[in-house]
């Protein structure tokens, strides 16, 4: 893996885990048939946008904008999931797909949450200088 400081964000877990979210809701819908290709974008579309939020706001350096992308990240989210429930509802995902996905997500918006609550306390304290910090964001989610 290429290192410079900008690409940092490829060392948090809460990244890692919005590739492996991404590829396997690609993975579902990549199958849908013609007729849904429409809602199959929206789906991977919506699944995609949350590990480059988190990458783009950890590459903006200020905490604000940092934060202003984890909350995009986790409205993205926040549409898969809805989207998810629609799926299962009208029979076009399995039930195993849908624990799967929905567990994944989960996860990541856990990890969202306490990475967002976490700086939030940062910034109020007035704790953050713009650098990058990936030691302290894993910390936050719950892994080295």
């Amino acid at each position: 893996m290429r290192k410079n400081k900008n690409r940092g964000y490829q060392k948090l877990r809460v990244w890692s885990d919005a590739i492996e979210y991404y590829t396997k809701t690609y993975n579902v819908f990549r199958k849908f048939p013609f007729e849904l290709k429409r809602v199959a974008s929206q789906a991977i579309a919506s699944s995609d946008s949350v590990h480059r939020n988190i990458s783009e706001g950890y590459c903006r350096r200020s905490i604000r904008e940092y934060l202003n992308f984890l909350y995009i990240a986790l409205a993205s989210l926040g549409e898969s999931v809805s989207g998810l429930h629609a799926y299962r509802k009208s029979k076009q995902i399995t039930e195993d797909h849908f624990q799967e996905l929905d567990g994944l997500a989960y996860k990541l918006e856990n990890g969202l949450l306490r990475l967002v609550e976490s700086l939030e306390q940062k910034r109020d304290r007035g704790e953050w200088t713009d650098h990058l910090m990936v030691r302290e964001s894993n910390e936050i989610y719950g892994s080295e």
